[in-house]
C-alpha cells in the first residue's frame, strides 16, 4: 500500500491550494483519512480528517480555511486550503486507517509529504 500526496508548493499569503493524496495497492476497505502537518521545530499536527462516512473534524487553525473531501472510488482524498497564511507553511502529510483485507486489523498508513510555503 502506498500514499502518493500532491499539490504543494509556493503560494503567496492569502491564496490557494489542492493538495490530493491516492490511495493505491492491495485495499479491503480505507476507514478514515486524514491530513496532519509538521512545521520545522514542530510537532506534526491534525489539519482535519474525514471519516469512512463523510464526517469531517477540523483543527481551529483549519476550520472556516481548509476543507477535506474524499472520494471513495479513487481512494483519494483531497485538501483545498484557502485564505493560506505564513504559519501554514509545514509538510503536508496524508494518512489513512485501513484494512489490507477484510480479517486484518486496521492500520494507519502515511504519504511521504508536501510542502507548503506561504510566502510573498
Amino acid at each position: 500500500v502506498q500514499l502518493q500526496a500532491s499539490g504543494g508548493g509556493l503560494v503567496q499569503p492569502g491564496g490557494s491550494l489542492r493538495l490530493s493524496c491516492a490511495v493505491s495497492g492491495s485495499i479491503f476497505r480505507i476507514n478514515a483519512m486524514g491530513w496532519y502537518r509538521q512545521a520545522p521545530g514542530e510537532q506534526r499536527e491534525l489539519v482535519t480528517s474525514i471519516s469512512g462516512d463523510g464526517i469531517t473534524n477540523y483543527a481551529d487553525s483549519a476550520k472556516g480555511r481548509f476543507t477535506i473531501s474524499r472520494d471513495n472510488a479513487k481512494n483519494a482524498v483531497y485538501l483545498q486550503m484557502n485564505s493560506l497564511k505564513p504559519e501554514d507553511t509545514a509538510i503536508y502529510y496524508c494518512k489513512a486507517d485501513l484494512k489490507r483485507r477484510s480479517w486484518t486489523a486496521a492500520a494507519d498508513y502515511w504519504g511521504q509529504g508536501t510542502l507548503v510555503t506561504v510566502s510573498s
